[in-house]
């Protein structure tokens, strides 16, 4: 397989209005208050519980062009941020490091143990306990909003409420994904077909896409690790552990050269420019 290129592509899929003011960052202790967890719509809690040390070690970060696109043009430095369904802080480390301000909101106590840690060198970030239906935070307190790689496992109407509670006025709701394309099959197509629906239904039309390419290699280690991260892969007590991960470790020797097998990754960041996201 070639280099693959550096440059991102924006598609327009509908019209969109201008962009809003942020407002100035706020002291991290004055922004978010972390209550006890309601209603987490259709996500069910523990289908990630023990899956994040495999998570954290192996699931692809987000391309470098498409955290610059993301403040470039849509938050820029000194937007209060918020990212919902943080995981591991896959996404919410590349936030950090930029210094900005991020609520990374976290449901999962196994999940959420991960991103407590890899955030303790950053004073600008806070694990927050909470949903993408009901985050915590206090109303009107964030510029942008932000879910990567999560956005399948919430309930759209309330995580729609819930954004439009903690948003101040011009904010707005960016959405990532990390598309995969080695899994270029007739069931995966569909997949993402019905997510950008969805997406595109939650936005209410004028939906744009940005696309990055964000390869990855991994050594065997690292790609059995990514393929056991999934929330549907066995677990190692199943009696389909085993039999996974021979298969795995054949499609290894099958793809890899050299000992490192390339997985083609592209980050698509996906936004609405306008004045208000209500």
């Amino acid at each position: 397989m070639g280099a693959v290129g550096n440059v991102g592509a924006v598609s327009n899929v509908g019209a969109v209005g201008n962009v809003g003011t942020v407002s100035n960052v706020g002291a991290v202790s004055n922004v978010g208050a972390v209550g006890n967890v309601g209603a987490v719509g259709n996500m069910n809690l523990e289908k990630f519980t023990g899956l994040a040390e495999n998570y954290a070690k192996a699931r692809p970060g987000y391309a470098a062009e498409a955290v610059s696109f993301l403040y470039d043009e849509l938050a820029p430095r000194g937007a209060v941020l918020a990212d919902i369904g943080a995981g591991t802080g896959k996404l919410t480390e590349l936030l950090a490091r930029r210094g900005s301000t991020v609520y990374a909101v976290e449901p999962n106590a196994d999940m959420r143990t991960k991103l407590v840690r890899l955030l303790a060198s950053y004073p600008n970030a806070r694990a927050v306990e909470g949903s993408a239906e009901h985050t915590t935070l206090e109303r009107g307190s964030v510029d942008t909003v932000l879910c990567a790689q999560a956005f399948h496992w919430f309930d759209p109407e309330a995580f729609r409420a819930e954004c439009g509670r903690i948003l101040r006025p011009g904010g707005r709701v960016v959405i990532l994904y990390n598309r995969d394309l080695d899994r270029a099959n007739r069931v995966h197509e569909a997949e993402v077909i019905r997510r950008e629906e969805n997406i595109r239904r939650f936005f209410g039309g004028g939906m744009e896409r940005a696309v990055f390419p964000n390869p990855r290699y991994y050594s065997r280690e690292d790609w059995l690790a990514f393929m056991l991260s999934h929330s549907g892969s066995p677990r190692p007590a199943s009696p389909e552990y085993a039999g996974f991960i021979d298969e795995m470790n054949a499609v290894f020797d099958w793809e890899s050269k050299d000992g490192q097998l390339l997985r083609s990754f592209q980050t698509n960041v996906y936004y609405r420019k306008q004045d208000r996201f209500l």
